[in-house]
């Protein structure tokens, strides 16, 4: 058995609030964290690998996953269906592995109802500023105006749900907060719920201590 349980991670934030450059470092500090593969029924695009980029699999199948509750959250966007499948990431955190899940509050609230919701890490990244973000999004050079103001339109619905996650980080400052980061992760790997070996232990120093009666 190891050391510990892994933790499933969830990162959310509105667009332009830094998650992905977070998500890099946080990465980077530890290697050994994986990114959870997504199943879809969308079609594979050029270069795209099954099992690596996506799990693809058909409508039927991905139905009859989640009439049998193995999947961990899902979606449906437009005509195709995006979810996590249980499998993969159960094994993941059985191993002592942590899983990174880049997603939305309202696939982060069906895995908070899941089963592995005790061994769930859930961090909402909060923008300084309503400008600062408009700001991020603009120097990124990736959008056009007309997909900006989409972005800047769907940040409050995001930004509105903060509080129903277990940490929330204001990102005003990069270092600073990839290092608040680490640390949350750190203490997060210590939870009574991750250390599968506590209870037996606890009853060898019971043993321990009758003995000494």
């Amino acid at each position: 058995m190891p050391d510990r349980r892994g933790l499933l991670i969830i990162l959310s934030s509105p667009s332009g609030a830094g998650k992905s450059t977070l998500t890099r470092r946080l990465r980077d500090w530890d290697p050994d964290i994986s990114f959870s593969v997504s199943a879809t029924t969308r079609t594979p695009r050029a270069g795209e690998v099954d099992g690596t980029d996506y799990h693809f699999t058909s409508k039927a199948d991905f139905a009859a996953q989640v009439a049998a509750g193995q999947m961990l959250e899902h979606a449906q966007v437009f005509e195709n269906s995006y979810g996590s499948p249980l499998g993969p990431v159960q094994a993941a955190i059985d191993a002592g592995r942590d899983v990174l899940f880049d997603i939305d509050w309202q696939g982060a609230q069906q895995i908070r109802n899941s089963v592995l919701a005790p061994h769930t890490l859930s961090v909402f990244l909060l923008p300084p500023s309503i400008s600062e973000l408009h700001r991020r999004l603009v120097s990124r050079g990736q959008d056009n105006d007309q997909v900006i103001a989409g972005r800047m339109a769907k940040s409050w619905d995001e930004i509105s749900h903060w509080d129903a996650y277990d940490f929330v980080l204001v990102n005003d400052n990069l270092e600073a907060t990839d290092e608040r980061l680490k640390q949350i992760v750190s203490a997060s790997r210590l939870r009574r719920s991750q250390q599968p070996d506590l209870t037996e232990h606890v009853r060898r120093l019971q043993a321990e201590y009758e003995d000494l009666k």
